[in-house]
């Protein structure tokens, strides 16, 4: 299979990313840009960690696009298992269910404070680290050059997404200030 080389230009279309976003554009309403670039930076940054095959790619757009979606599409900040439902359900509706496994390990690894498990795939770490980089906004790097990673954020700003970020965390500490960020794993 061809191998997407991220070594050379940044992943600028992912067609089942925008298949998606156009499905549940008015679920995701005002917040669609902030976060289609969250996912666009997500994909380019595990791009930059390993090379991608075109199954990966495809899988990878698939945990990418659900792995937060369950604030928007179930309505809650303690998304992690939400999303990934989604996500599984999405695999086997297209015929792809043989990925949930390892998409579903995407998603509810990629807020682990602490490296992924012996056993888990290196696709599973490199998004988890993306994740972190993205949130960090560029503080963590982990194996991404700075250029790099300027590039991608140059190409897909943020549109506001860490301040929804922000604004959903303060929602969550003044219901349940007991569990300010109820996604964070060990």
């Amino acid at each position: 299979m061809d191998t997407v080389s991220m070594h050379q230009a940044l992943i600028t279309e992912l067609p089942l990313v925008d298949a998606l976003f156009d499905q549940y554009a008015e679920r995701f309403g005002r917040d669609q840009t902030a976060y289609r670039n969250h996912v666009y930076r997500l994909v380019n940054l595990v791009a930059l960690q390993q090379p991608l095959t075109e199954d990966t790619l495809e899988k990878l757009q698939v945990a990418a696009f659900f792995h937060d979606a369950g604030i928007w599409l179930a309505g809650t900040f303690n998304y992690l298992s939400p999303s990934a439902r989604l996500a599984c359900h999405y695999l086997h509706e297209t015929g792809r269910g043989a990925w949930s496994a390892e998409v579903q390990d995407m998603i509810l690894d990629h807020h682990k404070l602490s490296a992924c498990e012996p056993g888990k795939t290196a696709l599973v770490e490199a998004f988890r680290r993306a994740d972190w980089i993205d949130l960090s906004r560029g503080l963590l790097r982990f194996t991404v050059p700075r250029p790099a990673l300027r590039a991608v954020l140059c190409r897909f700003p943020n549109a506001g997404f860490h301040r929804r970020l922000l604004t959903l965390f303060l929602r969550q500490m003044a219901t349940e200030p007991w569990r300010p960020l109820p996604m964070l794993r060990r």
